[in-house]
């Protein structure tokens, strides 16, 4: 690569028609590009090379215009991957590098990679006991740790408070049903091949399930259980729910991205004239959720609209339909003044979406929270009510989550606090060091009476000096740590160790049960 570099060569870019294209990368034995080139010919574009010197190669660019600029560059990683991310594929290999104008910009660079490995929840997740995987169980199938399990009781159970409080209806409906329920809403043929089969799908004689991967069409039964009226309107409907996908196994990472995962899934059942405001509602309370874990300032925002050159049949409803849906929720983002980028074939199948998106340390992106318009699947299942002028009417739904998923939000949250959670979420929040077996009676004391308000409370009562006990609640990242001595014990105080506030000596157990219960019930980051 240096020797590249310094021959200063200039990239030029090469437009083939596909049919030159397919016949210059067989001549290459290039039969994975040759695959990539042929579903583009029947779209009658150019395809595009880059050459080099003698270097020639598929690309679809940018490019620079010259290698002379680099003057530093490093290899990061080589892993395997499988073509398409299919395990059925060949695997093949992927060699990842970074390149810089400057030595001091890859130290940089170089720099924040080891620091985003020190916060990477797959690796810190796993030290703190949060989560772990098991071969034997299954990949993207995580085995939640008591920790990781009550972080995410906690935001279900505060999720669920909040969203009754909004009037929502909470429901609880099976993991899975016959694929007569899947052919209606349309994901047996546009999702059949994410999704966990129990039986011969092509099997139309005997009786088929499957796990479900999204929860609509459930409860969409719960509107249909009798003939609904314009009163009833907008019915907000949510649970939260567990989900199975058949995520391919090149594409799972940690709990970011699993074959099964829960979250906080709502439909809200509406007339038209109520879109713009019950939109609003929804998109507030998820900002409302992801400031208060921390999230919301590293998330941008994408309108996912439909692509009508899309040739998987991906879509269902007419161009028509697509037009104004897409028209309608352009006019809401924009009266809302969100700022958003337009992504293209990103839309569900049946509406557009605004997705919230956010990214890992490694600078992965992903969607934590999806609010989508959908004109199409109320008509499928006849979901009509009786309106003012006595007439049939199909409803406008809106699929929606408040958190999205919890493991991926538990994923973001490790990442972003470094493992530190908010005291509102911590699973152990604070922890009793007495120094000398005298000072157990003390401690348990000021433990019970914590423990009495709610608190997450421990005593470590071990026979161990004081140091080592420190050292243990640190590396475990307990938000609070007091030290119970004689001194302390004789005065009726603590010393406090917060990783937020430092050291404070004699605080008095009134004053700093006041002051961690105000952090708990601000819910203070």
């Amino acid at each position: 690569m240096k020797k590249i570099i310094k021959s200063g060569l200039e990239l030029e870019r090469v437009e083939l028609s596909p049919e030159e294209a397919e016949k210059k990368l067989e001549e290459m034995n290039e039969p994975y590009k040759v695959e990539l080139v042929k579903e583009h010919s029947d779209r009658g574009e150019h395809i595009t090379f880059y050459k080099q010197g003698e270097f020639i190669d598929l690309c679809a660019g940018p490019h620079l215009m010259s290698v002379a600029p680099i003057k530093a560059i490093e290899l990061t990683a080589c892993t395997g991957a499988y073509w398409r991310g299919d395990a059925n594929n060949a695997q093949l290999c992927r060699v990842y590098g970074v390149a810089f104008p400057k030595a001091s910009m890859l130290e940089e660079h170089l720099k924040k990679l080891e620091e985003a490995k020190l916060r990477d929840h797959n690796k810190l997740g796993r030290e703190l006991e949060y989560f772990t995987t098991v071969d034997y169980v299954g990949q993207g199938l995580p085995i939640l740790l008591p920790k990781g399990a009550r972080v995410v009781q906690l935001l279900q159970r505060w999720v669920e408070d909040v969203e009754q409080s909004k009037g929502c209806l909470l429901t609880k409906t099976p993991l899975l049903a016959k694929r007569d329920l899947y052919k209606i809403s349309g994901h047996w043929d546009h999702y059949l091949d994410g999704m966990f089969v129990l039986g011969d799908p092509h099997d139309e004689e005997k009786e088929c399930f499957a796990l479900r991967p999204m929860t609509c069409p459930f409860q969409y039964q719960v509107y249909l259980n009798k003939q609904r009226s314009y009163r009833d309107l907008p019915m907000r409907l949510t649970e939260t729910s567990t989900l199975f996908r058949n995520e391919a196994s090149g594409e799972m990472h940690g709990l970011i991205r699993v074959r099964q995962f829960t979250i906080s899934e709502g439909h809200y059942i509406l007339r038209p004239d109520q879109l713009e405001q019950e939109f609003k509602g929804c998109l507030e309370l998820a900002k409302y959720f992801l400031d208060t874990v921390g999230l919301l300032e590293n998330c941008t925002f994408r309108f996912s609209q439909w692509d009508p050159e899309n040739k998987n049949n991906k879509y269902e409803g007419t161009k028509e339909q697509w037009e104004e849906s897409q028209a309608v929720m352009k006019t809401i983002l924009d009266d809302l003044d969100v700022d958003y980028e337009i992504g293209i074939d990103e839309a569900a199948f049946y509406g557009p979406k605004l997705d919230i998106q956010y990214k890992n340390v490694f600078g992965k992106e992903d969607t934590i929270v999806t609010i989508q318009i959908d004109m199409l699947l109320a008509e499928r299942f006849g979901m009509y009510y009786i309106d003012k002028d006595g007439q049939k009417k199909l409803p406008y739904i809106i699929h929606r989550t408040s958190l999205g998923c919890f493991e991926r939000t538990l994923a973001y949250m490790i990442e972003r606090f470094a493992g530190v959670m908010p005291l509102w979420l911590a699973p152990e929040q604070i922890r009793l060091l007495p120094i000398k077996e005298g000072n157990v009676e003390y401690a348990q004391g000021i433990a019970d009476r914590l423990t009495s308000l709610g608190m997450r409370v421990t005593v470590d009562s071990r026979d161990e000096n004081i140091g080592p006990k420190i050292k243990a609640a640190r590396l475990e990242r307990i938000p609070y740590i007091l030290v119970i001595g004689d001194n302390e014990m004789n005065s009726s105080t603590v010393t406090v160790r917060s990783r937020k506030r430092g050291e404070i000596p004699n605080m008095s157990v009134d004053e700093f049960v006041a002051l961690v219960k105000n952090e708990v019930d601000t819910k203070e980051k």
